[in-house]
């Protein structure tokens, strides 16, 4: 099993930015497929970013596009993402998850993650 803490959330003024990290424990981080996801009130929960366990392959949700970047350093556990030009829409929780996986594999399905963080607050004012 494998362990998921977030972290650097926080309130933010639109135009701003924010880094989350990921640290994972329990089991090696780097044969994980990891993705962040997002769940604003009343709404279902998202796909924001995927990356593989190699970092080779990433994926965006359309919306945070040229925005967000995803990344992960292996040898410190830790996934990240960046995220520049917040606008309000982006206020969630943010959660990341990890999948058990080959170095290629990514998905921006929540359903195929097996594991969870608890989840960060993001809000940005307008």
């Amino acid at each position: 099993q494998v362990q998921l803490v977030e972290s650097g959330g926080g309130l933010v003024q639109a135009g701003g930015s924010l880094r989350l990290s990921c640290a994972a424990s329990g089991r090696t981080f780097r044969t994980y497929a990891t993705g962040w996801f997002r769940q604003a009130p009343g709404k279902e929960r998202e796909s924001v970013a995927a990356i593989s366990w190699s970092g080779g392959r990433t994926y965006y949700a359309d919306s945070v596009k040229g925005r967000f970047t995803i990344s992960r350093d292996n040898a410190k556990n830790t996934m990240y993402l960046q995220m520049n030009s917040l606008k309000p829409e982006d206020t969630a929780v943010y959660y990341c998850a990890a999948k058990y996986s080959g170095s290629y594999f990514l998905s921006y399905q929540s359903r195929e993650y097996d594991y969870w963080g608890q989840g960060t607050q993001v809000t940005v004012s307008s």
